[in-house]
């Protein structure tokens, strides 16, 4: 619910704190997180050192989302280390390779959209408002950052991480059970080949249109986020049987074989 592979670059000064991970207190110093004595003792240093690697950590991913939003989502490591303001060491340190580094930024970024996702779709009275409602925070969340969208997406997939592809994964089932309880609600007994099947594949229609519509250039002829969202649910509603049934209004040309 693919992007274009080229480098997407989006020199936004300010980075919009949708996704929640963006604007937060500086990192504590480094030399708390990068020091090298860290065994046990009873006034609990060792849980004190742990706190502060994990704080250091979450600082790292939210710099790293803020560089790759504004480099590209093909950012390599060390420009994605220069703008945090380390080296690249440091992120190997806690991240392994970049891989690591994107596994960690995915599963903050599709918590986030997943949580947006759920919240839109609990505000919906009919299952139609709630497949728009959860079309439109998709769309929404996604187009905050193509370029975050991106990096924790088609990189993942492509490089083939499975633990970058399993939060993926855990994040499009979850969204597709989302679809499928009001759906069991409205259709009663007897539809479980429906709602076996069906939102799976609405989700494959969702994420490939929206992917497409992401890295459509702006124009006049490209739908807004709203338009977008309706046009996609009208998709999974009704498919393309109106357009379908409209007759062409283009005349056929006139043969002028007169069977010669």
């Amino acid at each position: 619910m693919g992007v274009s592979s080229g480098r997407m670059r989006l020199p936004i000064p300010s980075v919009p704190d949708t996704l929640g991970i963006v604007n937060i207190p500086e990192a504590r110093t480094e030399a708390h997180a990068d020091g090298h004595s860290h065994a046990a003792s009873p006034d609990g240093r060792s849980s004190r050192w742990e706190s502060h690697r994990e704080e250091r950590r979450r600082q790292l991913i939210k710099q790293a989302r803020r560089a790759v939003h504004a480099l590209g989502s093909d950012a390599p490591m060390e420009d994605i280390a220069a703008a945090a303001g380390t080296s690249k060491s440091v992120f190997y340190r806690y991240f392994g390779d970049k891989a690591g580094l994107q596994q960690a930024v995915g599963e903050v970024v599709l918590d986030q959209m997943q949580r947006r996702i759920r919240e839109a779709a609990q505000s919906a009275v009919t299952p139609r408002e709630g497949l728009f409602a959860m079309v439109s925070a998709y769309l929404q969340m996604a187009s905050t950052s193509p370029n975050v969208y991106t990096f924790v997406t088609r990189h993942a997939e492509a490089s083939g991480a499975a633990a970058v592809s399993g939060a993926l994964g855990h994040f499009f089932d979850a969204v597709a059970e989302m679809i499928a309880t009001p759906m069991r609600s409205h259709l009663g007994g007897g539809k479980e080949a429906v709602i076996g099947f069906w939102p799976k594949a609405a989700i494959g229609l969702v994420r490939n249109a929206g992917e497409q519509w992401l890295s459509t250039p702006e124009s006049a002829a490209k739908p807004g986020q709203d338009a977008m969202a309706r046009q996609i649910t009208d998709w999974l509603c009704v498919g393309i049987a109106p357009e379908l049934s409209t007759p062409s209004t283009t005349k056929q040309p006139v043969s002028t074989n007169e069977g010669h």
